[in-house]
């Protein structure tokens, strides 16, 4: 009997051995609301410095031609006639002459051409772009030549001839940017996205936080919560009922 009762007692021991010798459940916890955040910053980043270092690098080169009017005009006319052939500089009649010596076609001189001016003086900035720096020279030059020589044969007629006041060289920098400002571009893009996608959202994010919020107080706020429900009911029992005298109403509680 003795012997039985120590293996009786000896089993639960066992169990406990091998209920304390199994491991633990891992607790994942959930990551911070803002997790956007930094995530799209971070994606912003990654996709600006790659831009900035698979893109081929851009070349800017820029010609000036200046309105020059003659002595029967005044200047005010001058400056409007700049205006007016710096609308005309992109167009397929002035692309026509510059496509020979640019050795571009007319279509791709369009999109690596433009043309400026400014409302306070007669000057027209021709800027040509490309990936190679003498080819953007090139580019602006020949439109530059093409738009004086257009113009210059209806200059008779108007009074205002088109001089070419500085030549475009092969610029030494590019004038896209480099891979470290397109990552920051990216990252700032990156971080408002983010940003805007939390503002997007806030329902959701304050859920969670409120969740555990009543679960921890839920044990300690259920006895204020009981209170404050069953204290009305009292004060209510206590006052007198309509109609009834106020000596009677003092018996009952004096019982």
């Amino acid at each position: 009997m003795a012997d039985s009762a120590e293996k009786k007692s000896e089993k639960p021991e066992k169990r406990a051995d091998h209920r304390s010798g199994k491991s633990p459940r891992r607790r994942f916890t959930r990551p911070p609301v803002w997790w956007p955040l930094p995530v799209c910053a971070a994606l912003g980043l990654a996709a600006g410095g790659a831009y900035g270092v698979l893109k081929a690098p851009e070349y800017a080169a820029t010609s000036y031609v200046v309105a020059v009017p003659d002595d029967t005009t005044e200047p005010a006319t001058a400056l409007g006639f700049a205006q007016a052939y710096a609308r005309i500089a992109t167009s397929s009649a002035t692309l026509a002459y510059a496509q020979p010596r640019a050795g571009l076609t007319a279509r791709q001189l369009r999109t690596q051409v433009r043309a400026e001016t400014s409302p306070e003086s007669p000057m027209i900035a021709i800027t040509g772009t490309s990936t190679n720096p003498a080819e953007a020279a090139d580019i602006a030059n020949a439109v530059a030549d093409a738009l004086s020589l257009s113009s210059n044969q209806a200059a008779k007629n108007t009074g205002v001839q088109l001089l070419l006041f500085n030549q475009a060289v092969a610029p030494a920098d590019p004038a896209s940017p480099s891979a470290a400002i397109s990552g920051a571009v990216g990252m700032c893009a990156g971080g408002l996205l983010g940003g805007l996608w939390l503002l997007a959202r806030p329902g959701r994010a304050r859920r969670p936080e409120e969740g555990v919020a009543a679960s921890a107080a839920g044990p300690a706020a259920r006895p204020v919560a009981e209170h404050a429900a069953e204290a009305p009911a009292e004060e209510y029992a206590t006052l007198p009922a309509q109609g009834e005298p106020a000596s009677a109403k003092e018996k009952e509680s004096v019982r």
